[in-house]
């Protein structure tokens, strides 16, 4: 008998497993809803606070630093597209 091999389905009973890809998702939604509404934090504290939940805070320090010196490889507000990899 075979088995087929396919992606198991969403089991409600783990859904804190693996999180770095929401973290990083509201990462990068909090910097730019903050472009987005000129830096007014106080639009944009449920996703701060949906990251900071979620993201490791040695992650967060790291990315903040590398937004500061221009190096960081995600998406950054403001860029175009052709942009966002030339760092």
């Amino acid at each position: 008998m075979e088995v087929e091999l396919k992606t198991a389905p969403v089991d409600k009973r783990f859904s804190n497993t693996n999180q770095a890809r929401h973290c990083y998702a509201f990462y990068n939604a909090y910097h730019q809803c903050l472009h987005d509404n000129d830096g007014d934090t106080s639009a944009c504290f449920d996703l701060k606070r949906h990251y900071a939940s979620l993201c490791p805070t040695k992650w967060v320090e790291s990315w903040d630093e590398q937004r500061e010196n221009g190096t960081y490889a995600g998406p950054v507000p403001g860029e175009k597209k052709a942009e966002a990899h030339a760092h």
